[in-house]
């Protein structure tokens, strides 16, 4: 499966497996699995840079398993091919926002007219603050 242009996934470590779906569906519900429940082994996949897959691991949340899988599950349309396509197009995504590195965050700094202005502030706050004592009390 071909997520980015460099990077390509092995079709063994995407395993399938055909389950029935629940909700209501008629006499037929019984007898067609057609949701699917894809499981994708990251743990053992080596086309992915690490940092992307940390990334993953963190946006996949619930949806990864303790031995490094991701499973993700499918069972919105009524065909198992559009069950099946639904769930690899959800994989790609994720792993495609995955490979996307956040910007690291810039320092922000207040300006300089922002500054003067609470340190005017804080002198007028003093200066109320010092005219309530009481006259003659000097307390330095």
């Amino acid at each position: 499966m071909l997520i980015a242009q460099t990077i390509l996934i092995d079709e063994a470590e995407i395993e399938e497996r055909f389950i029935r779906a629940s909700g209501p569906g008629g006499q037929h519900v019984n007898k067609t699995e057609s949701a699917v429940q894809l499981r994708f082994d990251l743990a053992a996949n080596t086309t992915l840079p690490d940092a992307a897959k940390r990334r993953l691991v963190r946006l996949a949340g619930s949806r990864m398993t303790k031995d490094g899988s991701l499973v993700l599950k499918a069972d919105s349309h009524r065909e198992r091919e559009r069950n099946r396509s639904d769930a690899r197009d959800r994989l790609r995504k994720l792993i495609e926002q995955a490979l996307i590195a956040p910007k690291p965050r810039k320092k922000a700094r207040p300006s300089l007219a922002s500054i003067k202005r609470v340190k005017a502030a804080k002198a007028q706050k003093s200066q109320v603050k010092s005219r309530r004592r009481k006259p003659g009390s000097e307390d330095d």
